[in-house]
């Protein structure tokens, strides 16, 4: 399960992951916690909302992933009940082994809090005591979370953040491609507000930018393994399960947890 803040971001940081999952005989599911109510320079909120929700089913579709509609509008995704009870009954209705979800630091706060509203849901998922919005019976199986490279791999104040592991995309690329370019109305909005002249050209140097990275993959998308407790097994790793060798850990990356600086996979 993708859980993403703007109904790009998933082809932008996951859909290559997602796809493979999907190759590999996963049911994959589709969902972004905002309209993306506030990405045009010419239309309404309402309009593009609209606009939106039909390019995200649209690539949701051409994923092969089951979609679930948006929860917030842009720049409401906020960390607080109601948008958690509403998150926490998904999170149950699917019952997922795997979420795919934002980085805890980013250039943005709808991702970082989207990040944080996927982890306690993901919490909340066993707790029979928990209520969600509509109700859902509590669920007990293991979910590991995963979280996504931030944008220019920086945190919000300008430190380099690197993935913990890299999945080999090269073979999705193209259809990862044609995803994103589902969100065609994004395309005027990203080159005023944020400086992607193309979106399609800037996930394609993300990817390679990661590949180099990886020391191996042509095109990559990198993740970090979020902490085990109350989620799953301490060595629960399904990604590297699923995807064998398209999967790659960065040694680097695992020494640096024990206090040596990461860098490129070596």
């Amino acid at each position: 399960m993708a859980i993403a803040a703007h109904p790009d971001d998933i082809e932008f940081m996951m859909a290559g992951t997602l796809i493979l999952l999907r190759d590999a005989g996963w049911q994959i599911h589709y969902m972004n916690l905002s309209s993306g109510n506030l990405g045009s320079m010419v239309l309404r909120p309402k309009d593009t909302a609209r606009v939106r929700r039909r390019e995200a089913r649209a690539a949701a579709k051409l994923m092969g992933a089951t979609w679930h509609p948006p929860i917030c509008h842009d720049l409401q995704v906020f960390y607080d009940n109601r948008t958690l009870h509403r998150l926490s009954a998904i999170v149950r209705e699917v019952d997922p082994s795997v979420i795919l979800t934002h980085s805890p630091q980013d250039y943005m706060e709808d991702h970082m809090n989207t990040a944080r509203l996927a982890v306690t849901a993901a919490f909340a998922r066993g707790i029979p005591g928990y209520r969600t919005t509509p109700s859902h019976t509590a669920v007990s199986s293991a979910v590991t979370i995963y979280h996504a490279s931030p944008h220019g791999l920086r945190d919000g104040l300008r430190r380099r953040v690197l993935p913990g592991a890299f999945v080999d995309t090269t073979a999705v690329q193209d259809l990862k491609r044609a995803a994103l370019a589902c969100h065609a109305s994004q395309q005027r909005f990203l080159d005023a507000t944020q400086g992607m002249d193309s979106y399609l050209e800037t996930m394609e140097e993300f990817g390679r930018t990661m590949g180099t990275l990886s020391g191996g993959f042509q095109h990559a998308e990198g993740w970090r393994r979020h902490l085990h407790f109350g989620f799953c097994d301490e060595r629960a790793d399904p990604l590297a399960a699923a995807l064998g060798s398209k999967y790659l850990v960065n040694g680097s990356y695992e020494r640096s947890l024990e206090g040596v600086e990461p860098g490129a996979n070596r």
